[in-house]
């Protein structure tokens, strides 16, 4: 039945995202062709995951995602999901810590394993990433995979959500920058410190900040946006 669903995801996505975009993808090659790895990337769109499904499985991987636990209540989406072994995620309950469970042995058994670490679509007006999530580091640091610094840019420009706007055409272009994997050697232990986290948390998503900075052609800001300080956010703990 997950070939059944992964079709189906395959047959409705890929002339979806042909539809509403042009995709140029660049470093494709350094998604893994076997074995377990975490891509993280920037999300500026409810579109992101569904761009994102489709360029990992053009480089011959199905991606699993971390995505809110409520979807799973939705008819037909809940059993596409639970065929392609989407993780469910439990904000603010008993369950929350499941989700890492589950995405820690998503990695120990091989798989793809695309993360958010802004944890939603960004809020910062131009579309830079927020203060990102310390799970990111927590499952680089205890799995031995690859950890693989990605950005996109273009999806905001058909669906922004915050601002209520859909504009499918004309026809837009989504460009993607693929990096290399992030040398974790010098963080890695048993017990990684809370220092560790955060500074390895900061590490990928700065990396992250720098690829959308070559795709936009811009300056990336300094610091991470924080909403709840507007645009005061620092670099340091969450």
């Amino acid at each position: 039945m997950g070939i059944f669903w992964l079709g189906l995801a395959r047959w409705v996505f890929y002339p979806l995202t042909h539809l509403l975009a042009r995709v140029r993808v660049r470093g494709a090659h350094n998604i893994p062709a076997e074995g377990g790895a975490l891509l993280v990337l920037n999300h500026v769109s409810h579109l992101d995951p569904i761009f994102d499904a489709v360029t990992v499985h053009r480089a011959a991987r199905v991606p699993r995602f971390m995505a809110k636990n409520s979807l799973w209540n939705v008819p037909v989406l809940r059993n596409v999901l639970v065929g392609v072994e989407q993780i469910p995620v439990y904000r603010g309950t008993a369950d929350a810590q499941r989700s890492l469970r589950d995405a820690h042995a998503g990695l120990e058994n091989g798989k793809v394993l695309v993360i958010y670490p802004d944890g939603t679509i960004t809020k910062d007006p131009d579309g830079w990433p927020m203060m990102p999530k310390v799970g990111v580091a927590r499952l680089a640091l205890a799995n031995d995979i690859p950890v693989i610094p990605a950005a996109r840019f273009g999806t905001r420009e058909i669906y922004d959500h915050y601002n209520k706007k859909f504009r499918p055409f004309p026809r837009k272009t989504v460009n993607y920058v693929i990096g290399e994997p992030l040398d974790l050697s010098a963080y890695r232990s048993e017990n990684p410190d809370v220092e560790t986290i955060r500074e390895v948390t900061n590490l990928a998503m700065s990396r992250v900040r720098e690829l959308l900075g070559e795709i936009r052609e811009e300056q990336p800001p300094a610091e991470f946006y924080a909403p709840a300080r507007k645009k005061k956010g620092t670099d340091g703990a969450a």
